[in-house]
């Protein structure tokens, strides 16, 4: 992990640690599937495996024994609320809030599409600083952020390499990725707003973002503030450091915090669009006055 240059945050031996305590997991995921995996509902629409659990399990146990004087917080832990509502206390002596999220796209998962997640976010100073996306399929990591000044990628566990973000060309201008569900309530003042605009989706949050990061999209709007904090600490760090824009309807910047959080739920009162600022500056207003909604 020698090209990855050292956070002032963790040394460059936790770093690499981190790297390839994550690939661990995602790999861990593909094993776990094939031997066959539990279903649970935990609400409408929202699903959980038993592999989801243990890799819960796994990695939450394995970032607070490597950081002991930090607050862990995960997707399947019933005492995230509650942790997260330590922050007022915490926030003020510079304690890390580490945002585990061990599969981002469970649906995908469960039937066997590539495009789901393992992530891990950190979020200091109520900004997100650093953060890791992994496609277990495609055996291929992000890590970026503020934290580590930049964007770095690792292959099949290879050495690092430093990533670029790249703006959309050609038809890839015209692309913004909007979920089914949002495509449902929402397309049509979408695409009275933006002209010659092709809709796609894909099942991970984190991987949505990735795609705007590697130009494949001109933004990704997400609009029913249903996502929570472990679905965008990572990704979102990954995003600013790339120089993308990060804000709801009006232009506001994603705040973190606590004011800006659902404290039940872990949710976002704002919704969220992260886009190329060329695109934003044209469409986001033109959106914005045709849905008509509320920040």
């Amino acid at each position: 992990m020698s090209s990855l240059s050292s956070p002032a945050i963790i040394s460059s031996s936790q770093l690499s640690e981190i790297c390839n305590l994550i690939r661990e997991a995602g790999q861990k995921a593909i094993h776990l599937r094939e031997l066959g995996f539990e279903i649970d509902q935990k609400g409408f629409d929202d699903y959980v495996t038993n592999v989801d659990r243990e890799l819960d399990q796994f990695l939450s146990q394995r970032f607070q024994a490597l950081f002991p004087d930090d607050v862990v917080i995960s997707e399947e832990n019933s005492r995230s609320p509650e942790l997260w509502q330590q922050k007022a206390n915490l926030a003020s002596k510079g304690a890390k809030y580490w945002f585990i999220d061990p599969i981002d796209g469970t649906d995908d998962f469960i039937h066997g599409r590539e495009f789901y997640s393992v992530m891990v976010g950190i979020l200091q100073d109520f900004q997100p600083i650093l953060g890791w996306v992994y496609a277990p399929k495609s055996d291929r990591l992000y890590c970026g952020g503020s934290a580590i000044n930049g964007l770095f990628t690792i292959t099949n566990g290879n050495v690092p390499e430093v990533g670029y973000a790249h703006p959309p060309v050609s038809s890839s201008c015209d692309r913004i990725i909007v979920s089914k569900k949002d495509d449902l309530a929402y397309g049509e003042a979408i695409r009275a707003a933006v002209p010659n605009v092709e809709f796609y989706s894909l099942g991970s949050f984190g991987l949505k973002v990735m795609e705007v990061v590697e130009g494949r999209a001109s933004a990704y709007i997400y609009l029913n503030r249903r996502v929570k904090l472990w679905d965008t600490v990572a990704p979102l760090a990954i995003a600013k450091s790339a120089g993308l824009v990060c804000c709801d309807l009006e232009g506001q910047e994603i705040g973190f915090g606590y004011d800006d959080i659902n404290p039940e739920k872990l949710t976002h009162n704002q919704v969220i669009i992260v886009g190329w600022s060329n695109f934003l500056d044209q469409y986001r207003e033109k959106i914005y006055q045709n849905l008509q909604l509320n920040p």
